[in-house]
């Protein structure tokens, strides 16, 4: 089983109970979340099942969409409602121009300070270990993205809000500095990750439906499979010889091409293939195979993702990359 499916997380489960949740609904040891949420926030989250994992990397860096509670008053040591205070209680909220004001100022680019209770590592070991063992630790801020930071309701203490962000952006952290620049304080009180790029919350599935589709063998609906994945990037048919040779991780040669399909709304002329720098490589019955990049002056696809190690001649075989 291969492929990836949409998650509702719900509030209270940590991201790995998620993936254990997934194993033991469809069966599966090779399971991996593309991105953690907090187990106070709720929503979206993408899950690789079997080779799927392998498509990490593309899928761990995308554009996330979060609607957002925040509350005024006082901070905490984890930056959210779960933490201890860390500041006195304080009523001098702002004005709702000047909240307006506040949260502008955090659009663009930012250089951002991790939580000191996160799951990013110092020395091998997570930030939150660091700081259990009263040993927290402040990583050098890091540049992320906000697309978009909008106010959708004021009523003190409460803020509610909407952003886009890039990949890495802690909303824990922006809640933090938000109360920080209001004077008086602030931290997260909810958190709904609603979008993940172009995946939204509305196609996902709660594990509850998850369950009871896979005891019906109906996995197909909630399973995206791995041929519809990245349709980004060019989808190459190849003939039998260029399919074994990308199962093999060899490079690609011209003639071992049997066809190209790109995106329709993209050019479909030779310079969209020397732009795309990713392309999706296909046996002749239409299964994955690799991912490849172009290297120009060789004139060839080069493998650097194996998806399907599968020989039509041997059986399957390589199995043991996708234990």
């Amino acid at each position: 089983m291969d492929g990836i499916l949409l998650v509702n997380k719900p509030k209270k489960k940590t991201s790995h109970d998620i993936v254990n949740s997934i194993r033991n609904a469809l069966n599966q040891k090779k399971v991996g979340h593309f991105g953690t949420l907090d187990p106070m926030a709720t929503g979206l989250m993408i899950i690789g099942v079997g080779r799927a994992t392998k498509l990490f990397p593309f899928y761990a860096k995308m554009t996330k969409v979060y609607n957002g509670q925040m509350e005024l008053g006082y901070s905490t040591d984890t930056y959210d409602a779960e933490g201890n205070p860390t500041s006195e209680k304080s009523k001098a909220f702002p004005s709702e121009q000047r909240v307006r004001e506040i949260i502008k100022t955090f659009e663009g680019d930012v250089n951002q300070i991790p939580p000191p209770y996160s799951a990013k590592k110092f020395k091998g070991k997570p930030l939150y270990k660091h700081a259990r063992e009263n040993n927290p630790i402040q990583l050098p801020p890091q540049k992320v993205k906000i697309f978009y930071l909008k106010l959708r309701n004021y009523h003190p203490p409460f803020i509610e809000f909407v952003t886009k962000c890039s990949s890495g952006t802690y909303i824990r952290s922006l809640a933090h500095e938000i109360g920080k620049k209001a004077g008086c304080g602030g931290h997260l009180s909810a958190l709904e990750r609603t979008e993940i790029a172009s995946f939204r919350i509305k196609d996902s599935f709660s594990l509850e439906e998850i369950s009871s589709l896979a005891q019906q063998n109906r996995t197909q609906d909630f399973l995206l499979p791995l041929e519809k994945l990245l349709p980004q990037f060019p989808k190459i048919v190849l003939s039998e010889t260029g399919a074994l040779r990308a199962r093999n991780g060899a490079s690609i040669k011209p003639d071992d091409i049997a066809n190209i399909f790109f995106d329709t709304s993209r050019s479909k002329t030779d310079n969209a293939l020397k732009m795309k720098p990713v392309f999706r490589l296909f046996d002749p019955q239409g299964k994955l195979i690799a991912l490849a990049r172009r290297r120009e002056e060789q004139g060839r696809l080069f493998p650097f993702t194996v998806i399907d190690t599968r020989s039509h001649h041997t059986g399957r075989k390589g199995d043991h990359h996708a234990k």
